[in-house]
């Protein structure tokens, strides 16, 4: 790879694309990018131990379907969007300083997805604000999502960073009128991508409520909201079990699924 000089640093190139090939891929499998948008969207990774670079889906390929996005498909690039490497004629996305711009102002985020889901794309157009309908991504919404107000592709650096500047310094998402939404992670690839999923989720829910009862339809009070999960308390049973298990966590069972059925390992 250009500018790489260490085993240490292929490796975490390597495991960057790996992670972000799976989080792409599982894209196609929540629904989030598929038919019409098999190619549109993309999710990147930040290179551990190297915050200057990431890895993300880029373009050109002869075959351009997330769902077929494999490691050595990915295109890594630097926090002003330049392409540093990737495949023969691959160019970086299109909207990379979606990317870029949020690396760059949010030194704590591991990864960044962009996608076009219907029900995000159908509610920033209707413009009823959004409220908690389930408990998968509730917490989400008791707080007014940021709206980007603009429909055309994000190509521009200023562009970019009103994107993250709209995403604030805790911010995990923003929704992009008409044109879909941007989570981030400061975590893993996984939760960035299943933050966009919840995010769908409830966007498709308030659709529907609305549809059935309008714009003043009942939703989960944010009582109950603050109470999912226990509020941050572990049970003494569980803290039991694990105080045993490595690391003090049970795994994301959901995201080895992905990397085993997608085929990326």
């Amino acid at each position: 790879m250009v500018g790489t000089t260490s085993l240490e640093e292929r490796h975490a190139v390597e495991q960057a694309k790996l992670e972000a090939a799976v989080g792409n891929r599982a894209l196609a499998e929540l629904g989030l990018a598929t038919g019409i948008r098999m190619s549109l969207g993309h999710t990147s990774m930040r290179v551990p131990g190297h915050p200057d670079m990431f890895a993300v889906k880029g373009r050109g390929y002869r075959v351009d379907a997330i769902n077929a996005m494999r490691p050595e498909d990915m295109v890594i690039c630097d926090l002003d969007g330049n392409w540093i490497d990737g495949p023969p004629w691959s160019l970086q996305c299109g909207e990379v300083k979606i990317h870029s711009c949020i690396y760059r102002a949010r030194p704590d985020v591991v990864s960044v997805t962009h996608v076009h889901p219907d029900f995000v794309v159908l509610m920033s157009i209707l413009g009823v604000p959004l409220r908690p309908m389930a408990q998968e991504g509730a917490r989400m919404m008791t707080k007014p999502i940021p709206v980007f107000p603009q429909t055309k592709t994000v190509n521009s650096e200023a562009e970019g960073q009103e994107v993250a500047k709209l995403l604030g310094e805790k911010g995990e998402a923003v929704i992009l009128f008409g044109h879909g939404a941007v989570t981030v992670s400061t975590r893993d690839v996984s939760s960035c991508v299943m933050t966009m999923a919840q995010l769908e989720h409830q966007c498709r829910l308030n659709y529907l409520a609305v549809a059935a009862m309008g714009a003043e339809h009942p939703s989960i009070p944010d009582s109950y909201v603050e109470r999912i999960g226990g509020g941050g308390v572990v049970e003494p049973h569980h803290a039991a079990r694990l105080a045993q298990v490595p690391g003090g966590r049970a795994p994301d069972g959901r995201w080895e699924y992905y990397r085993e059925t997608l085929g990326t390992i």
